[in-house]
């Protein structure tokens, strides 16, 4: 059996973004009655990505900015920067981390782990609104 809302999370620039409340609120409709299952989040942007990563202590998500930052530094000597100078850079780093997650759904609830939630990995300084497919399995 299968459920798919696509939504919009609302503007944000650069940086990792939890936003673990904001996906469940869109998804609960689908995954209540789930007993056993999977969701698949897929944003539709090549600039942004989503990741699971720390809840809990937001010097993490400042930490994860930073060391993707040093990893693809907007520094280099881009050629596609049609968009502006965080364009390519905004590109790779999507592709490093992704734009699919997965999550397992027991018996209506999303089951991460205690210190597990879902970030927004947003990579263009000006902010942005993104959309996520959503797509439940069981």
């Amino acid at each position: 059996m299968g459920w798919q809302k696509t939504f919009t999370l609302p503007q944000r620039s650069k940086g990792c973004h939890l936003v673990t409340d904001e996906v469940y609120a869109q998804i609960a409709p689908g995954i209540k009655d789930v007993k056993v299952g999977m969701l698949f989040l897929f944003i539709q942007h090549t600039s942004a990505a989503l990741t699971i990563n720390e809840n809990y202590d937001r010097d993490v998500r400042k930490d994860m900015d930073m060391a993707l930052d040093n990893i693809v530094p907007e520094s280099l000597n881009w050629m596609h920067t049609d968009e502006g100078p965080d364009d390519s850079v905004s590109h790779t780093k999507t592709s490093l981390i992704g734009a699919t997650i997965s999550i397992p759904i027991t018996d209506g609830r999303l089951n991460l782990g205690t210190w597990q939630g879902i970030y927004l990995t947003e990579f263009r300084h000006a902010a942005h609104s993104r959309r996520v497919v959503a797509t439940v399995l069981s």
